[in-house]
């Protein structure tokens, strides 16, 4: 006897998506300017986080010739519940991959440039020595262009990144993403406290770098919970937090819980401030690398800003 086949559970979405309420939006500010961006980039066969983790911000980013590199390939071998970007078997390294980025850096000629990275866990250094190529060739070829890194965790990769830090990025960024609580599910791949020590290694090992991280909120998360990565990433001495929505890639994803409001982001930036953070970013559309040229000078004028408050010894 067949089956009836009932046509509203056929390839029925596992998590559908939630209707996007109207303060998230992105705007595009000058169309010219987007399609060099794109047009640079694909020239020199690069992968950005723009395109590969699909960012709402990508139109304004690239209309102000923004882009954050994504270098070792466009293929994870970490599978985050929350993230678009693809997982697999990566390609090898491209040895090229150093130059592209610099001369990529230069033909758009950026003030600050971020490079963040799949992770490559099938190498033996997590491709930190390869991140630290990059950093170099895009300072030899721009000097005056600062320089942050958005690195993944190098889990159980021992001390591999230090080879990055001895690079000097001007800020070292590894993101939280998620509470404790959620990490088994959001991000199985990954352990919490080893995302702080790391943070914490970096400041540790060379205290002029502005270290930072980001939290995404809307995956099931208690204000409590918030709070206390706040003071878990103070301890490590971060300097900046980014807070942003989550927003769900595809009904494969893990789920929307909730939206936040304005003025709850606006609250999670004040309590966060209160913590002893030098910058907070907290809105619906935050991102790592969202106006991070702007929020570079931002860190540097609060961190001379406490300076000069600090008592003479």
């Amino acid at each position: 006897m067949n089956k009836i086949r009932h046509p509203e559970k056929v390839n029925k979405p596992t998590n559908p998506i939630k209707k996007k309420p109207e303060w998230i939006r992105s705007k595009i500010i000058d169309s010219q300017v987007f399609f060099k961006t794109k047009e640079i980039v694909n020239k020199n066969n690069l992968n950005t986080v723009c395109q590969e983790a699909n960012c709402p911000n990508i139109t304004e980013c690239w209309s102000k010739k923004h882009a954050t590199f994504m270098i070792m390939g466009d293929t994870c071998t970490r599978g985050c519940a929350f993230c678009d970007v693809k997982t697999g078997k990566p390609n090898k390294l491209d040895i090229f991959e150093p130059i592209k980025i610099s001369k990529a850096v230069k033909e758009l000629n950026l003030n600050h440039v971020v490079i963040t990275s799949v992770d490559r866990d099938d190498l033996d250094d997590g491709g930190a020595n390869h991140f630290k190529k990059v950093v170099l060739e895009t300072k030899k070829n721009n000097p005056r262009t600062t320089i942050e890194v958005l690195t993944p965790d190098f889990l159980r990769k021992g001390n591999a990144f230090k080879k990055i830090v001895e690079s000097s990025p001007d800020v070292f960024n590894h993101n939280i993403e998620t509470v404790p609580s959620l990490y088994l599910t959001v991000r199985p791949g990954s352990r919490y406290f080893a995302s702080v020590k790391l943070l914490e290694s970096v400041k540790k090992m060379k205290p002029n770098i502005f270290t930072k991280s980001g939290l995404m909120v809307g995956l099931g998360e208690t204000k409590e919970e918030i709070i206390q990565v706040m003071d878990d990433l103070r301890t490590a001495d971060v300097d900046f937090l980014t807070v942003g929505q989550y927003l769900q890639p595809s009904p494969k994803h893990y789920p929307l819980k909730r939206y936040y409001k304005p003025h709850e982001f606006v609250e999670l930036k004040n309590i966060a401030y209160s913590k002893g953070f030098l910058l907070v970013a907290s809105s619906p559309l935050t991102r790592s690398s969202y106006h991070a040229d702007e929020d570079f000078k931002k860190l540097k004028f609060a961190r001379d800003k406490l300076i000069k408050c600090q008592p003479l010894q």
